[in-house]
């Protein structure tokens, strides 16, 4: 995924959830439709700021000319706006969580594309609805055990310390602490069953690998 970046200095929440969801970045030196960065983007992130209106103008005109799909970044005190914002596919409110910013680049990403189930042998991850289902039958899964299932399928065979894993499921500001995925890990092993559990496999002294 690239993602166009408007200006180019961002937040710390948006640039965590960019790097979160393994997107590459483009500087968009200004909001001009003739911008080179907007040409080979698959979005356009934009930051209100300090001057939102003339902001959203400019966003306007990309939506209109490019066709590209915008991803607001704004203040409680500018919600207002977005009531009237043309070209704008969807907003987020700061402070900007990365888990959020990276599910909504991923439904902005999914808008005009058919959608993909993950697939490991018999067990299918439908990241539209966040179902999950082992050999048909629906698993009871919580928000963050669907993600980190979600990651290990989408990343097997490498073995990732837990640490990796706290960055790249639960986001750069959640600080639970390395047991938090020992736990989700733990429950996770029981609720695949006995005969898959071996999916997800301890590597010691590191963390842990799928597949």
């Amino acid at each position: 995924m690239i993602c166009a970046v408007y200006p180019e200095t961002l937040s710390e929440g948006v640039s965590d959830g960019l790097t979160l969801a393994g997107a590459t970045t483009v500087p968009a030196a200004e909001l001009d439709p003739e911008d080179p960065a907007l040409s080979e983007a698959d979005n356009l992130i934009v930051e209100l700021g300090e001057r939102p209106m003339r902001r959203l103008r400019e966003v306007a005109r990309v939506g209109e000319t490019v066709g590209l799909p915008v991803l607001l970044v704004a203040s409680a005190d500018q919600l207002a706006l977005m009531e009237s914002a043309e070209g704008v596919t969807d907003f987020v409110v700061e402070p900007v969580g990365p888990v959020e910013l990276r599910l909504r680049l991923m439904r902005m990403s999914r808008a005009g594309a058919p959608e993909e189930v993950l697939r490991f042998k018999d067990l299918e991850l439908n990241p539209l609805n966040y179902q999950a289902a082992l050999a048909g039958s629906p698993m009871d899964l919580t928000y963050m055990e669907y993600e980190l299932l979600r990651f290990l399928v989408e990343n097997p065979v490498r073995a990732w310390s837990r640490e990796q894993l706290l960055s790249r499921v639960w986001g750069y500001e959640y600080y639970g602490g390395a047991r938090t995925v020992d736990v989700h890990v733990r429950r996770l092993r029981s609720k695949l069953g006995e005969e898959r559990a071996s999916w997800i496999s301890t590597v010691r002294s590191v963390g842990y690998r799928f597949g």
